[in-house]
Protein backbone atom coordinates (compact mmCIF):
# COMPACT_ATOMS: atom_id res chain seq x y z
CA UNK A 1 0.00 0.00 0.00
CA UNK A 2 1.20 3.29 -1.13
CA UNK A 3 0.24 6.31 1.03
CA UNK A 4 1.20 9.65 1.60
CA UNK A 5 0.10 11.80 4.46
CA UNK A 6 0.50 15.91 5.16
CA UNK A 7 3.94 16.45 7.16
CA UNK A 8 5.84 13.52 6.15
CA UNK A 9 9.70 13.52 4.93
CA UNK A 10 10.98 12.38 1.66
CA UNK A 11 11.94 9.18 3.42
CA UNK A 12 12.81 7.32 0.15
CA UNK A 13 15.61 9.78 -0.46
CA UNK A 14 16.80 9.70 3.67
CA UNK A 15 16.50 6.02 3.73
CA UNK A 16 19.25 5.76 0.84
CA UNK A 17 21.40 7.56 3.74
CA UNK A 18 21.26 4.58 5.87
CA UNK A 19 22.99 1.71 5.02
CA UNK A 20 21.26 -1.31 7.57
CA UNK A 21 17.69 -0.45 6.01
CA UNK A 22 18.23 -2.13 2.92
CA UNK A 23 19.32 -5.15 4.19
CA UNK A 24 16.82 -8.32 4.40
CA UNK A 25 16.62 -11.00 7.12
CA UNK A 26 14.99 -14.16 7.52
CA UNK A 27 15.47 -15.41 4.09
CA UNK A 28 15.34 -12.82 1.82
CA UNK A 29 12.26 -10.76 4.14
CA UNK A 30 12.56 -6.61 3.74
CA UNK A 31 14.00 -5.48 6.99
CA UNK A 32 10.90 -3.30 9.07
CA UNK A 33 13.09 -1.51 11.75
CA UNK A 34 10.37 -0.02 14.67
CA UNK A 35 12.57 -0.29 17.15
CA UNK A 36 14.21 3.30 17.30
CA UNK A 37 13.19 3.95 20.72
CA UNK A 38 15.99 1.48 21.69
CA UNK A 39 18.50 2.43 19.51
CA UNK A 40 17.87 4.91 16.18
CA UNK A 41 19.94 3.11 13.26
CA UNK A 42 23.42 5.66 11.80
CA UNK A 43 23.36 7.68 8.52
CA UNK A 44 26.05 7.22 6.31
CA UNK A 45 26.96 10.86 7.21
CA UNK A 46 28.03 9.43 10.82
CA UNK A 47 29.98 6.10 9.91
CA UNK A 48 31.91 8.05 7.19
CA UNK A 49 33.04 10.61 10.17
CA UNK A 50 33.86 8.16 13.00
CA UNK A 51 35.94 6.11 9.87
CA UNK A 52 37.90 9.27 8.58
CA UNK A 53 38.74 10.06 12.31
CA UNK A 54 40.34 6.47 12.90
CA UNK A 55 41.85 6.92 9.67
CA UNK A 56 42.86 9.65 9.68
CA UNK A 57 43.09 11.91 12.95
CA UNK A 58 43.15 9.65 15.86
CA UNK A 59 45.08 10.62 19.35
CA UNK A 60 44.14 11.06 22.94
CA UNK A 61 42.62 14.74 23.09
CA UNK A 62 44.09 17.70 25.36
CA UNK A 63 47.47 16.00 26.22
CA UNK A 64 49.97 16.12 22.89
CA UNK A 65 51.22 19.11 21.57
CA UNK A 66 51.50 17.10 17.86
CA UNK A 67 49.23 16.92 14.62
CA UNK A 68 47.17 14.17 15.35
CA UNK A 69 46.43 15.58 19.29
CA UNK A 70 45.60 19.07 18.07
CA UNK A 71 42.85 17.45 15.23
CA UNK A 72 41.71 14.53 17.45
CA UNK A 73 40.90 17.84 20.07
CA UNK A 74 39.63 19.81 17.70
CA UNK A 75 37.38 17.39 16.77
CA UNK A 76 36.10 16.42 19.98
CA UNK A 77 35.66 19.64 21.20
CA UNK A 78 33.84 20.91 18.22
CA UNK A 79 31.43 18.32 18.72
CA UNK A 80 30.60 20.12 22.54
CA UNK A 81 29.96 23.16 20.18
CA UNK A 82 27.84 21.34 18.16
CA UNK A 83 25.63 19.72 20.47
CA UNK A 84 25.44 23.15 22.54
CA UNK A 85 24.07 24.71 19.59
CA UNK A 86 21.29 21.82 19.06
CA UNK A 87 19.60 21.80 22.53
CA UNK A 88 20.33 26.20 22.81
CA UNK A 89 22.96 26.10 25.42
CA UNK A 90 23.96 29.19 26.92
CA UNK A 91 27.57 28.03 27.04
CA UNK A 92 29.58 24.89 25.41
CA UNK A 93 31.16 24.53 28.57
CA UNK A 94 27.68 23.67 29.84
CA UNK A 95 27.79 20.48 27.81
CA UNK A 96 29.38 17.28 29.74
CA UNK A 97 30.09 14.45 27.89
CA UNK A 98 28.90 10.67 29.34
CA UNK A 99 28.98 7.50 27.92
CA UNK A 100 25.23 7.34 28.14
CA UNK A 101 22.47 9.39 29.59
CA UNK A 102 22.56 6.81 32.64
CA UNK A 103 25.89 7.65 33.48
CA UNK A 104 24.76 11.69 33.08
CA UNK A 105 22.05 10.89 35.40
CA UNK A 106 24.09 9.10 37.93
CA UNK A 107 26.14 12.27 37.88
CA UNK A 108 23.92 13.86 38.93
CA UNK A 109 23.08 11.84 41.69
CA UNK A 110 25.84 11.71 43.05
CA UNK A 111 27.32 15.37 42.59
CA UNK A 112 23.85 16.03 45.29
CA UNK A 113 24.99 13.51 47.36
CA UNK A 114 28.66 14.66 47.84
CA UNK A 115 27.72 19.09 47.44
CA UNK A 116 27.65 20.86 50.11
CA UNK A 117 24.38 23.29 51.34
CA UNK A 118 22.55 24.20 49.80
CA UNK A 119 22.61 21.60 47.42
CA UNK A 120 23.63 18.75 49.74
CA UNK A 121 20.73 16.04 49.37
CA UNK A 122 20.53 14.29 52.88
CA UNK A 123 17.87 12.87 55.58
CA UNK A 124 16.09 16.22 56.18
CA UNK A 125 14.96 16.52 52.56
CA UNK A 126 13.01 14.53 49.49
CA UNK A 127 13.36 13.42 46.35
CA UNK A 128 10.88 13.36 43.59
CA UNK A 129 10.23 11.29 40.33
CA UNK A 130 7.37 9.78 38.83
CA UNK A 131 6.04 6.26 37.81
CA UNK A 132 6.76 6.22 34.32
CA UNK A 133 10.83 6.39 34.69
CA UNK A 134 13.30 4.85 32.59
CA UNK A 135 14.95 2.51 35.58
CA UNK A 136 17.85 4.77 34.71
CA UNK A 137 16.09 7.62 36.18
CA UNK A 138 14.69 5.58 39.24
CA UNK A 139 18.00 3.80 40.55
CA UNK A 140 20.39 6.23 40.76
CA UNK A 141 17.52 8.45 42.85
CA UNK A 142 17.10 4.94 45.07
CA UNK A 143 21.18 5.31 45.65
CA UNK A 144 20.78 8.29 46.61
CA UNK A 145 17.95 8.32 48.78
CA UNK A 146 19.44 4.28 50.62
CA UNK A 147 22.49 6.78 50.84
CA UNK A 148 21.79 9.81 52.61
CA UNK A 149 18.23 9.14 53.98
CA UNK A 150 16.61 11.06 51.71
CA UNK A 151 12.62 10.31 51.45
CA UNK A 152 12.11 9.13 47.74
CA UNK A 153 8.41 10.11 46.54
CA UNK A 154 6.82 9.98 43.08
CA UNK A 155 3.87 10.78 41.01
CA UNK A 156 1.84 8.11 40.21
CA UNK A 157 -0.33 7.60 36.64
CA UNK A 158 -3.49 7.74 35.27
CA UNK A 159 -5.36 5.27 33.91
CA UNK A 160 -4.39 6.91 30.31
CA UNK A 161 -0.86 7.33 30.88
CA UNK A 162 -0.26 10.77 31.56
CA UNK A 163 1.07 12.17 34.85
CA UNK A 164 -1.24 12.45 37.78
CA UNK A 165 -0.10 15.89 38.96
CA UNK A 166 -3.95 17.09 41.42
CA UNK A 167 -1.50 16.42 44.17
CA UNK A 168 1.55 18.09 43.00
CA UNK A 169 1.92 20.39 45.96
CA UNK A 170 1.63 17.74 48.42
CA UNK A 171 4.75 15.73 46.33
CA UNK A 172 6.77 18.57 45.64
CA UNK A 173 7.06 20.09 49.15
CA UNK A 174 9.53 22.82 50.61
CA UNK A 175 11.32 19.74 51.88
CA UNK A 176 12.29 18.78 48.13
CA UNK A 177 15.69 19.05 47.05
CA UNK A 178 15.24 17.64 43.39
CA UNK A 179 12.81 16.82 41.04
CA UNK A 180 13.71 14.50 38.40
CA UNK A 181 11.53 13.21 35.63
CA UNK A 182 11.40 12.22 31.57
CA UNK A 183 10.14 14.60 29.35
CA UNK A 184 9.18 11.95 26.79
CA UNK A 185 8.15 8.20 28.09
CA UNK A 186 9.92 5.49 26.81
CA UNK A 187 6.87 3.26 26.88
CA UNK A 188 4.21 4.97 26.64
CA UNK A 189 5.00 8.10 24.67
CA UNK A 190 3.71 10.71 26.90
CA UNK A 191 5.06 14.28 26.61
CA UNK A 192 5.01 15.54 30.16
CA UNK A 193 3.76 19.35 30.98
CA UNK A 194 7.43 20.50 32.12
CA UNK A 195 6.18 24.14 32.42
CA UNK A 196 3.77 23.00 35.54
CA UNK A 197 6.28 20.70 37.38
CA UNK A 198 9.15 23.19 36.83
CA UNK A 199 7.27 26.18 38.33
CA UNK A 200 6.21 24.13 41.09
CA UNK A 201 9.92 23.05 41.52
CA UNK A 202 11.14 26.59 41.56
CA UNK A 203 8.46 27.27 43.90
CA UNK A 204 10.24 25.43 46.77
CA UNK A 205 13.82 26.18 45.48
CA UNK A 206 14.31 22.55 44.20
CA UNK A 207 16.67 21.92 41.53
CA UNK A 208 15.24 20.22 37.98
CA UNK A 209 16.64 17.39 36.40
CA UNK A 210 14.77 16.05 33.09
CA UNK A 211 15.66 13.02 31.17
CA UNK A 212 15.08 13.96 27.49
CA UNK A 213 16.34 10.95 26.19
CA UNK A 214 13.54 9.77 24.06
CA UNK A 215 13.25 13.84 23.35
CA UNK A 216 16.06 14.97 21.95
CA UNK A 217 16.18 12.71 18.82
CA UNK A 218 12.75 13.15 17.82
CA UNK A 219 11.61 17.51 18.66
CA UNK A 220 13.08 20.13 18.64
CA UNK A 221 14.99 20.88 22.61
CA UNK A 222 15.68 23.85 24.29
CA UNK A 223 17.37 23.69 27.47
CA UNK A 224 17.12 27.11 28.25
CA UNK A 225 13.18 27.15 27.64
CA UNK A 226 12.74 24.27 29.43
CA UNK A 227 13.97 26.07 32.45
CA UNK A 228 15.46 22.75 34.25
CA UNK A 229 19.28 22.65 35.73
CA UNK A 230 19.75 19.60 34.41
CA UNK A 231 19.01 17.95 31.15
CA UNK A 232 20.03 14.54 30.09
CA UNK A 233 20.15 12.68 26.37
CA UNK A 234 22.02 9.84 24.88
CA UNK A 235 23.39 9.30 21.30
CA UNK A 236 22.42 6.17 19.37
CA UNK A 237 18.81 7.10 19.90
CA UNK A 238 19.62 9.95 17.80
CA UNK A 239 21.39 8.96 14.83
CA UNK A 240 24.89 8.76 16.74
CA UNK A 241 27.17 6.13 17.91
CA UNK A 242 26.80 4.22 21.24
CA UNK A 243 29.49 4.58 24.20
CA UNK A 244 28.49 8.65 23.88
CA UNK A 245 25.43 10.52 26.41
CA UNK A 246 25.16 13.90 27.12
CA UNK A 247 24.40 16.12 30.48
CA UNK A 248 23.53 19.68 30.28
CA UNK A 249 23.50 21.89 33.58
CA UNK A 250 23.73 25.08 34.40
CA UNK A 251 27.10 27.29 34.92
CA UNK A 252 27.04 28.09 38.07
CA UNK A 253 25.42 24.84 39.43
CA UNK A 254 28.43 23.02 37.58
CA UNK A 255 31.20 25.37 39.01
CA UNK A 256 29.51 24.56 42.76
CA UNK A 257 28.93 20.77 42.64
CA UNK A 258 31.86 18.67 43.06
CA UNK A 259 33.01 15.94 40.43
CA UNK A 260 31.48 12.10 40.33
CA UNK A 261 34.74 10.49 38.94
CA UNK A 262 38.39 10.94 39.60
CA UNK A 263 41.49 10.70 37.40
CA UNK A 264 43.74 12.29 34.48
CA UNK A 265 42.04 15.74 32.74
CA UNK A 266 39.32 16.68 35.51
CA UNK A 267 42.12 18.30 37.42
CA UNK A 268 43.98 21.41 37.56
CA UNK A 269 46.86 20.30 40.58
CA UNK A 270 47.61 17.40 42.00
CA UNK A 271 49.94 16.39 45.45
CA UNK A 272 50.21 13.08 46.96
CA UNK A 273 48.00 15.09 49.40
CA UNK A 274 44.95 16.97 48.03
CA UNK A 275 43.80 18.00 44.54
CA UNK A 276 42.32 20.44 42.83
CA UNK A 277 39.65 20.29 40.02
CA UNK A 278 39.53 21.87 36.67
CA UNK A 279 36.48 24.13 35.09
CA UNK A 280 33.86 22.43 33.95
CA UNK A 281 33.23 20.42 32.02
CA UNK A 282 36.52 18.62 31.98
CA UNK A 283 36.14 18.17 35.81
CA UNK A 284 33.21 15.93 35.23
CA UNK A 285 35.11 13.92 31.97
CA UNK A 286 37.60 11.71 33.94
CA UNK A 287 39.83 9.85 31.25
CA UNK A 288 40.20 9.29 28.23
CA UNK A 289 36.96 10.49 26.94
CA UNK A 290 34.98 8.66 24.05
CA UNK A 291 36.37 10.64 21.27
CA UNK A 292 35.60 9.04 18.30
CA UNK A 293 31.93 8.65 19.64
CA UNK A 294 31.44 12.40 20.44
CA UNK A 295 33.02 13.05 16.36
CA UNK A 296 29.98 10.82 15.30
CA UNK A 297 27.69 12.32 17.71
CA UNK A 298 28.63 15.66 16.42
CA UNK A 299 28.20 14.16 12.67
CA UNK A 300 24.89 13.06 13.98
CA UNK A 301 23.72 16.73 15.15
CA UNK A 302 24.67 17.94 11.72
CA UNK A 303 22.10 15.47 9.87
CA UNK A 304 19.66 16.01 12.37
CA UNK A 305 20.07 19.61 12.18
CA UNK A 306 20.36 19.49 8.28
CA UNK A 307 16.74 18.10 7.86
CA UNK A 308 15.34 20.29 10.93
CA UNK A 309 13.94 19.01 14.14
CA UNK A 310 10.79 20.35 13.53
CA UNK A 311 10.30 18.49 10.07
CA UNK A 312 11.52 15.43 11.72
CA UNK A 313 8.80 16.01 14.50
CA UNK A 314 6.12 17.03 11.80
CA UNK A 315 6.98 13.54 10.24
CA UNK A 316 6.54 11.50 13.30
CA UNK A 317 3.43 13.05 14.22
CA UNK A 318 1.70 11.63 11.32
CA UNK A 319 3.26 8.71 11.18
CA UNK A 320 2.04 8.11 15.15
CA UNK A 321 -1.14 9.27 14.00
CA UNK A 322 -1.62 6.62 11.48
CA UNK A 323 0.23 4.01 13.24
CA UNK A 324 -2.76 4.78 16.35
CA UNK A 325 -5.77 4.86 13.64
CA UNK A 326 -4.18 1.61 12.03
CA UNK A 327 -3.57 0.06 15.36
CA UNK A 328 -7.24 0.63 16.34
CA UNK A 329 -8.66 -1.50 13.73
CA UNK A 330 -6.64 -4.66 14.89
CA UNK A 331 -8.97 -6.88 17.29
CA UNK A 332 -7.86 -6.89 20.96
CA UNK A 333 -5.39 -4.56 21.08
CA UNK A 334 -5.02 -2.70 23.73
CA UNK A 335 -2.76 0.64 23.59
CA UNK A 336 -0.88 0.92 27.24
CA UNK A 337 -0.93 4.96 26.99
CA UNK A 338 -2.17 8.02 25.19
CA UNK A 339 -4.51 6.69 22.18
CA UNK A 340 -4.71 10.39 21.04
CA UNK A 341 -1.40 11.66 18.69
CA UNK A 342 -1.88 14.83 20.85
CA UNK A 343 1.05 15.21 23.20
CA UNK A 344 2.72 12.01 22.59
CA UNK A 345 6.01 10.97 20.92
CA UNK A 346 6.30 8.38 18.19
CA UNK A 347 5.97 4.98 20.79
CA UNK A 348 3.48 2.98 20.98
CA UNK A 349 3.23 0.36 23.85
CA UNK A 350 0.54 -2.27 23.22
CA UNK A 351 -1.05 -5.69 24.40
CA UNK A 352 -2.82 -8.00 22.23
CA UNK A 353 -5.21 -10.26 23.35
CA UNK A 354 -3.92 -12.90 25.91
CA UNK A 355 -0.91 -13.53 23.72
CA UNK A 356 2.32 -12.70 25.52
CA UNK A 357 4.40 -9.79 24.05
CA UNK A 358 7.47 -12.25 23.87
CA UNK A 359 5.58 -14.06 21.18
CA UNK A 360 4.06 -11.09 19.82
CA UNK A 361 7.43 -10.13 18.98
CA UNK A 362 8.97 -13.38 18.19
CA UNK A 363 6.53 -13.72 15.27
CA UNK A 364 7.02 -10.36 13.90
CA UNK A 365 10.36 -11.01 13.90
CA UNK A 366 10.10 -13.79 11.76
CA UNK A 367 8.54 -11.90 9.35
CA UNK A 368 11.35 -9.23 9.33
CA UNK A 369 9.43 -6.70 11.80
CA UNK A 370 11.61 -5.53 14.79
CA UNK A 371 9.68 -4.31 17.62
CA UNK A 372 10.96 -4.36 21.42
CA UNK A 373 8.55 -6.46 23.45
CA UNK A 374 9.39 -6.78 27.46
CA UNK A 375 9.06 -3.63 30.38
CA UNK A 376 11.66 -1.42 28.57
CA UNK A 377 13.60 -0.88 31.64
CA UNK A 378 10.24 1.02 33.45
CA UNK A 379 8.88 -2.16 35.42
CA UNK A 380 7.00 0.15 37.41
CA UNK A 381 4.57 1.17 34.25
CA UNK A 382 3.74 -2.37 33.66
CA UNK A 383 2.73 -2.97 38.11
CA UNK A 384 0.76 -0.09 37.45
CA UNK A 385 -1.60 -1.41 34.33
CA UNK A 386 -1.36 -4.96 35.65
CA UNK A 387 0.60 -6.16 32.61
CA UNK A 388 3.77 -8.63 32.30
CA UNK A 389 4.56 -6.49 29.31
CA UNK A 390 4.07 -4.87 26.22
CA UNK A 391 5.41 -4.79 22.55
CA UNK A 392 6.68 -1.29 21.44
CA UNK A 393 6.51 -0.09 18.21
CA UNK A 394 8.80 2.95 18.30
CA UNK A 395 9.02 5.09 14.94
CA UNK A 396 11.66 7.67 13.79
CA UNK A 397 12.33 10.47 10.59
CA UNK A 398 13.01 7.30 8.42
CA UNK A 399 9.62 5.34 9.15
CA UNK A 400 6.99 4.46 6.28
CA UNK A 401 3.72 4.22 6.67
CA UNK A 402 4.12 0.88 4.27
CA UNK A 403 6.01 0.05 7.54
CA UNK A 404 3.00 0.20 9.90
CA UNK A 405 0.78 -1.20 7.45
CA UNK A 406 3.26 -4.11 7.55
CA UNK A 407 3.24 -4.03 11.42
CA UNK A 408 -0.66 -4.13 11.17
CA UNK A 409 -0.69 -6.68 8.57
CA UNK A 410 1.78 -9.09 11.13
CA UNK A 411 -0.57 -8.60 14.14
CA UNK A 412 -3.06 -10.15 11.99
CA UNK A 413 -0.56 -12.97 11.34
CA UNK A 414 0.25 -13.54 15.13
CA UNK A 415 -3.63 -13.13 15.86
CA UNK A 416 -4.56 -16.42 13.44
CA UNK A 417 -1.34 -17.73 14.76
CA UNK A 418 -1.62 -18.41 18.46
CA UNK A 419 -5.76 -18.01 17.44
Amino acid sequence: MSLTLPGLLDTEAIRKDFPILHRTVHDGKPLVYLDNAASSQKPRQVLDAISEYYERHHANVHRGVHVLAEEATALYEDARTKVASFVNAPSRDEVIFTKNASEALNLVANMLGWADEPYRVDDRTEIVITEMEHHSNIVPWQFLAQRTGAKLKWFGLTDDGRLDLANIDEVITERTKVVSFVLVSNVLGTVNPVEAIVRRAQQVGALVVIDASQAAPHMPLDVQALGADFVAFTGHKMCGPTGIGVLWGRQELLEDLPPFLGGGEMIETVTMSSSTYAPAPHKFEAGTPPIAEAVGLGAAVDYLTGIGMERIAAHEHAITRYALERLAEVPDLRIIGPVSEEDRGATVSFTLADIHPHDVGQVLDEQGIAVRVGHHCARPVCLRYGIPATTRASFYLYSTPAEVDALVQGLTYVRGFFG
